[in-house]
């Protein structure tokens, strides 16, 4: 089985990427401040995928031919849908409060606010169709510099945030993904499944830690996400899950130059009934970053590990179906070079999954054994909010049993940032 339309927007922090400082609007009414930043990409994905491709169970991956051919264009959204998000923000009594509201429609006709989530039509990409609203964030905040902050909502978790944040294909296409179907999501791969798993967007309330010399810390709880296990019937969970994160920010000489350095780890019970038999497990991963900045060159390197955590998403093939965690990990490393308005990179990554346990290989022998690609990517800001660019992927997905299928595409395209 293959899950094709999985979204992964991070549209509501590429400020601190590739859009302007400042908020593309800012009022104030007395003590309230009202700001509303966003974006909107589009790009021509041409995918050239494995004519007669081998059954492999994974989730995205090399795309596979059609008996019509094995090339296939399309004009999407890249990573990233847009995205136009608002916040508003006051100080009362030495703390700083705030709400946040992301809503991210994108291009992709599909018959719901969820790209990820649609009904298995074979009519979706039509006339008369429209695209979907998704809205991923609605979260609060208060605290300030000697307190910390406390996040309470739906928001981006901590496990794999920093190296989704630093993928250079964020706003392009990456791995095409959906985007090589009959009916594209809202949203490629980029580098997820890749590399990393998309650090997805959970009801939480975290507490932050005030900055110490470039150090904080985040932790908190989130609620338990189901796993994505076949067949299965996921039960309600006793305790919620776990998320922390903790970075580190060096600068290096008197200018902008620095390392920075982080770890996050995820810990959730897994409940669930087979035909009325418990599978329970847990899952249970932590990540490594770093990366270093000097001039216009920027190198990081991203590992992570763990069981039951799964492959491309938070628990999605995360146990053979009995209750066996399966093992997963993978990494991603990239360099890219900035030279005035051109930023030239390059990344590899891998994610690799095992079996649960003996029996899960003799009834699974095409699972996934792991995924990996490269991308070229060339980026030129043609203002300071609007950067055109161009990236080529080559794509490989390997199962357990030796079926291969590899996979090419190319995008040219634009992201205007707001």
């Amino acid at each position: 089985m293959k899950y094709q339309h999985i979204g992964y927007p991070v549209a509501a922090v590429l400020a601190a990427v590739f859009a302007s400082p400042a908020h593309a609007v800012d009022m104030t009414a007395g003590d309230w401040k009202f700001s509303v930043d966003g974006n909107v990409n589009v790009d021509y994905i041409y995918s050239k995928c494995q004519r007669d491709p081998e059954p492999i169970v994974t989730v995205g991956g090399a795309c596979g031919a059609s008996s019509s051919g094995s090339n296939v264009s399309n004009v999407a959204n890249g990573l990233l849908p847009a995205a136009i998000t608002f916040g508003i923000s006051t100080t009362q009594a030495g703390f700083d409060i705030a709400a946040h509201f992301g809503l991210y429609p994108g291009i992709a006709t599909n018959d719901g606010g969820s790209p990820n989530l649609q009904a298995t039509s074979k009519d979706l990409n039509t006339a008369l169709g429209t695209t979907g609203l998704d809205v991923r964030q609605v979260y609060m905040t208060f605290g300030n510099s000697g307190l910390g902050t406390f996040t309470l909502g739906r928001n981006f978790g901590l496990f794999g945030f920093d190296v989704i944040i630093n993928d250079m294909t964020l706003p392009g296409v990456g791995v095409a993904g959906a985007q090589s179907t009959a009916n594209p999501a809202n949203t490629s791969l980029g580098s997820i499944g890749f590399g990393y798993l998309y650090v997805d967007t959970l009801a939480q309330m975290d507490y932050t830690s005030p900055d110490i010399a470039g150090f904080n810390f985040t932790v908190g709880i989130f609620d338990p996400v189901n796993s994505l296990t076949e067949p299965g019937t996921p039960n309600p969970k006793s305790a919620p899950g776990f998320h922390a994160k903790a970075s580190l920010t060096l600068p290096i000489g008197g200018g902008s130059d620095k390392l920075y350095l982080s770890t996050a780890g995820i810990v959730q019970k897994q409940n669930y009934d087979v035909s009325g038999v418990a599978g329970d497990f847990s899952s249970r991963g932590i990540d490594f970053f770093a990366k270093l900045d000097v001039g216009g060159l920027s190198l990081f390197g991203y590992y992570y590990t763990g069981d039951g955590i799964g492959t491309t998403a938070l628990f999605v093939l995360a146990d053979d179906g009995l209750g066996h965690a399966r093992k997963s990990d993978g990494y991603l490393v990239q360099a890219t070079y900035t030279m005035g308005p051109v930023k030239l990179g390059v990344n590899y990554g891998s994610s690799r999954l095992d079996f649960g346990s003996a029996a899960d290989g003799f009834n699974t022998p095409n699972l996934l054994d792991n995924n990996n690609k490269v991308t070229g990517g060339i980026y030129y800001s043609l203002t300071k909010n609007l950067t055109l660019l161009g990236e080529i992927s080559h794509v490989k997905t390997l199962a357990h049993n030796d079926f291969e299928n590899t996979s090419n595409n190319f995008n040219v395209g634009s992201y205007l940032s707001f």
